[in-house]
């Protein structure tokens, strides 16, 4: 029996000692946040760890994604993977001048990497025709184009490099007609596939930050699309922009705190005040502070543990997804305390670590993504 007691005790005692050695390192790892002043190291190095894991050739890249999400996922991720790096190179560039000359030359590497074939593969496969070599034509494409283009406003935006301006122009013509050719002002990510929201957001985000760069060409379309958002395609329980959209503009499925904060996010890029009526929004109906700080992924409902496509797995009701992409938002509004909040449970959950001049979560050995879109969402900035 006594041995039993003793044992019992040991074991509580080295639960006990683990916890506190967690409490103290969240605390030291997250003891700068709160100002761009004092992350600016450990966002230097974030970054440091990022270039040196996607900077590569396009056929290592997809190897470092999971392989059993499949051939699309991999290519979806890495495309996503190359354009939330090039986006939080811009906005270090602003953050931080002095690191302008060598952001314009990864994101002009990173622009590279993204038009390669082994790139291009996954949205090739899925409308049969390989979407640089179809500008003329009338399929979408518009996951795998979007990103492209919004990667080249973001090279043009902090530099005066001509490079890619021609591209530029094709791409941003080609999206532009065929989100005029939908009544609905939309087009599928896939082919018989609804309307993802967030994926139509990047591409109205591509041609905004197009349009600020000649004369306000297609800022009709952004205003046009912005404007049917507002109007049309908005949550009756949340107020929210939906998620999904069927063929016909009707909503598909309920808001989810995942897409929704990732709209939220989009949205500062474009409409700062619908962004901000959005955000509070977003609070108001997924903001959770106990046990954990974050975004749930659903409003109406409880998810202890789950399973979710769209945000990943699921802890005490928190979005995984959701919660990242919310610090975008904080970090735009100055929303400082939230901002720390999300931060710290996103140090518990990813534990930071470091080795010589880089840092990185665990998790981003895992899911690259993740570490590449936490970057972009803590340096997003209002650009002057």
């Amino acid at each position: 029996m006594r041995n039993f007691i003793f044992r019992h005790r040991i074991s509580f005692i080295v639960v006990l000692s683990l916890f506190l050695v967690k409490v103290i390192w969240v605390t030291w790892s997250c003891w700068g946040n709160g100002s761009f002043d004092n992350e600016k190291n450990d966002l230097l190095q974030r970054k440091n760890f990022l270039v040196s894991k996607i900077i590569v050739e396009p056929r290592q890249l997809l190897r470092e994604m999971p392989s059993g999400i499949g051939l699309q996922f991999q290519g979806e991720w890495a495309l996503y993977s190359c354009s939330m790096l090039a986006e939080a190179l811009s906005n270090m560039a602003e953050l931080y001048p002095e690191t302008k000359e060598e952001s314009l030359t990864t994101i002009d590497s990173l622009i590279q990497i993204v038009k390669s074939p082994e790139l291009r593969l996954y949205d090739k496969l899925r409308w049969d025709e390989d979407p640089l070599e179809s500008l003329d034509g009338d399929e979408s494409h518009v996951s795998y184009l979007s990103h492209l283009a919004w990667m080249i406003g973001n090279y043009r935006r902090i530099g005066d490099n001509t490079k890619y301006n021609q591209l530029h122009d094709s791409i941003c013509e080609t999206m532009n007609r065929r989100i005029l050719q939908s009544p609905l002002l939309n087009i599928p990510t896939y082919p018989e596939e609804p309307v993802y929201v967030p994926d139509m957001m990047v591409a109205i985000v591509a041609l905004s930050d197009y349009s600020v760069l000649n004369n306000d060409k297609y800022s009709s379309t952004v205003k046009g699309w912005i404007n049917r958002a507002k109007s049309e395609w908005i949550d009756a329980k949340t107020g929210l922009i939906v998620s999904l959209l069927d063929e016909s503009g009707e909503i598909d499925t309920p808001v989810k705190g995942s897409y929704s904060a990732l709209n939220c996010y989009y949205l500062t890029k474009i409409d700062s005040v619908l962004a901000k009526e959005q955000y509070d929004k977003l609070k108001t109906h997924f903001c959770q502070s106990f046990p954990a700080s974050g975004i749930k992924e659903y409003h109406d409902r409880a998810c202890w543990l789950g399973m979710d496509i769209d945000a990943g797995p699921i802890i005490l009701n928190l979005s995984p997804s959701g919660t990242a992409f919310a610090i975008g938002s904080s970090s735009f509004f100055n929303d400082t305390e939230f901002r720390k909040s999300l931060l710290r449970t996103a140090e518990i959950v990813g534990h930071t670590v470091k080795w010589n001049d880089k840092r990185h979560y665990l998790l981003g050995d895992i899911a690259l993504v993740g570490e590449a879109i936490t970057l972009a969402m803590r340096t997003n900035v209002r650009k002057r």
